[in-house]
Parts: structure tokens; sequence; C-alpha cells
């Protein structure tokens, strides 16, 4: 699931990240995981087989662009938009799968409405056992391949995306095709008296400067392949690794956190994955927006940050905000203009 490549395009990558580089050397290329595809099914309890169960929509459901589009997106904004998820019936193609059901009860069992849907789902389940079958476990499906932090500038991120989504669409029906579509993560992280944790990115990073950001980055294909330089790894290298992959994934965003933030990773719970953010203004660049308890307050979360962490000269301050404003957030408000893209999207999904 790498991208498709010309010789021209290669140029033109090429040619934009020497300039790039001559103006902000600090810029260091990386290996990244492209992502191709997000695609939900059903997987029976006595089986690991998955398959497409279309008769059981209604228990549960799939967000859809009508869907987000019906009133839960916002503005610009087509600054982002919200990953539908597509129902498979093939299987064998993915090189990284997640079930999703346990990796959510960890982290909300303290939030309070969580209790209140879970009181009310017992209560329902207890009066239609009897004649209502329980659906199905949720699977995951990520076909992922190999890019790169330089391909990225030189396609999403470059003056030439629209005419490769184009291009795309026309040749191989996907305009995002030849587009390096590096996946990203992030968290919405809560604090233990229940604030949401923002961060003022740098005026020197490479994309959003000066706006409002969670806390992410991207998972590192190096931690997988640990021992192996960038240049080396490659898609064979991460065969029969999957484990390990969705592994990174899920660990990451609590590692950008500890390395943004300076919380220390024991007083964060397990990350909840809430869906997949596509950033308009990068040609609908991919980020897994993540939902994270910690057990610290705001104001000692507010100690640590300025302690300063290993990635400390990527913010130059913090802000908080309650659960109320999260989720009044919107177009109208003016707080929503500073706000980086995939920050955005992040809220959208946390206020879904």
């Amino acid at each position: 699931f790498n991208r498709r490549s010309v010789d021209e395009m290669e140029k033109h990558i090429e040619a934009v990240w020497n300039e790039r580089v001559s103006r902000e050397p600090w810029l260091f290329n990386g290996a990244k995981f492209r992502l191709h595809a997000a695609e939900l099914s059903t997987t029976l309890k006595d089986t690991s087989k998955p398959y497409c169960n279309t008769s059981h929509q209604a228990a549960t459901p799939t967000l859809t662009r009508e869907t987000a589009k019906g009133g839960t997106q916002h503005g610009d904004h087509a600054a982002s938009d919200l990953m539908p998820p597509r129902r498979v019936e093939r299987e064998g193609a993915s090189l990284a799968e997640i079930h999703t059901p346990g990796v959510n009860a960890e982290c909300e069992k303290n939030d309070s409405a969580s209790e209140t849907t879970e009181t009310l789902r017992k209560d329902l389940s207890t009066l239609s056992s009897k004649t209502t079958p329980k659906p199905p476990d949720m699977l995951l499906r990520l076909q992922l391949g190999l890019t790169s932090y330089k391909d990225f500038l030189g396609t999403n991120w470059s003056r030439e995306a629209a005419d490769l989504q184009r291009r795309g669409e026309v040749e191989f029906g996907d305009p995002q095709t030849f587009l390096a579509q590096p996946l990203g993560v992030g968290a919405v992280l809560v604090t233990s008296d229940g604030y949401v944790v923002l961060l003022r990115r740098s005026r020197r990073v490479a994309e959003a400067a000066g706006l409002l950001d969670i806390p992410g980055g991207h998972p590192e294909p190096k931690a997988v392949c640990q021992g192996v330089c960038e240049e080396a790894i490659s898609i064979n290298l991460l065969k029969g690794c999957e484990r390990a992959v969705v592994a990174e994934i899920f660990s990451s965003v609590c590692v950008e956190v500890r390395d943004e933030v300076n919380v220390p990773l024991g007083y964060l719970s397990s990350p909840a994955l809430m869906g997949i953010a596509l950033n308009r203004t990068s040609a609908g660049r991919p980020s897994a927006e993540f939902y994270i308890r910690c057990s610290l307050s705001m104001e000692e979360v507010k100690d640590f940050y300025w302690r300063g962490g290993p990635e400390a000269h990527e913010s130059t301050d913090i802000v908080f905000l309650s659960r109320a404003e999260m989720l009044q957030l919107d177009e109208n408000a003016s707080l929503w203009s500073e706000l980086c893209p995939s920050a955005k999207g992040a809220v959208l999904l946390y206020q879904l």
C-alpha cells in the first residue's frame, strides 16, 4: 500500500525537499507509516474469520461523510474531515488489525457519561436478551504502507497536490494514490479534574506554526525495525510484525504526550481510538485521534509542562479547556480560528 510513483514526481519531491531544508536546516527526513485505507468489519465470537455483516447496521453504526455533514461537520472547516470507514468482505489484505471493544473499556470506565450509558445498556440487554442477538465485535483493519516526511512535503504539502489528486482519480480511481498520506496520531488528553490539554505550537515547526493543537506526532516504523537505519526500512522487514505495528500506533500517542507535555507514562490511561480525521489543508492527510485520561489535575499537568520535556521546543504555551467548552466549540467560537486542522478533527470526534 505504498504510494504510486512516476519519474517527474520524484524529481519534484527532491526539489521541494532541497529548497525546504535550505531555508529550515533543522528539518530531517524519516520513515512513516502510510495509511491507504481504514475499514470496519465484524467478527464472530467463535471464530477469528472476519465477515461483512450488512444486517446489523442499526446495532453497529458506521460514520459516513453524509452523517458528518448533517450537523456535526463544522465550517472551514474544509480544514478537516472525518474518514468514513468502509465495510469489507475480503480478508488478508491488511498490515494491521485492531479489535476495538477492549481498547475503549479501560479509558472510559471512569467517565460518568459512559457509566450512565453502560447502565442503560445493561438494562436494555436484560429486557431484550431473549429476542435480540448480541451484536458481533467490530474489527478495524488498517491498510498500511511506508512513506517519509520528505515525500509528504513533496506531495500532500506541495502546490502540486491538487493536480496529483486529479491524476490519481483519472488514472486509478483513487485521488490519494500518488500522495504520501503519512499516518499521524493525536491525543485528546483529559485531566483528573476534567480539562482537555491544548498546546500552542512553536513558530519554528513546519506546519500550523503558532496555532493551538492537541499533543501528537507519528508512529515510527523505526520503533518496529529496531537497529535498522531509516533508509533501509522496507515493507519486507515489516511483514510478520503486524502486532508490533499495532502496538506502535497505540503506544506512540502516549509517548508523544510524555515528550510534548512532559507527563510520565504512568499517569496515562490506555488510549482509546476515537476515529480518523482527514486534514484537507494537506490534501487529506490522515491522523488517528485518541482519547486518553490522565490521573493528574490541571495544575499538576501545568507544573510538569513548564519543567520542560524532550520536545518542549515544539510548543510555547499550554492551554486547558473544560468539557463544556470542548462540547460547545465550533466555527462560531473565537477559539476555533486558533486551532490547527488536526485539532479541529479531534474536537469533532470527541464531540461525536
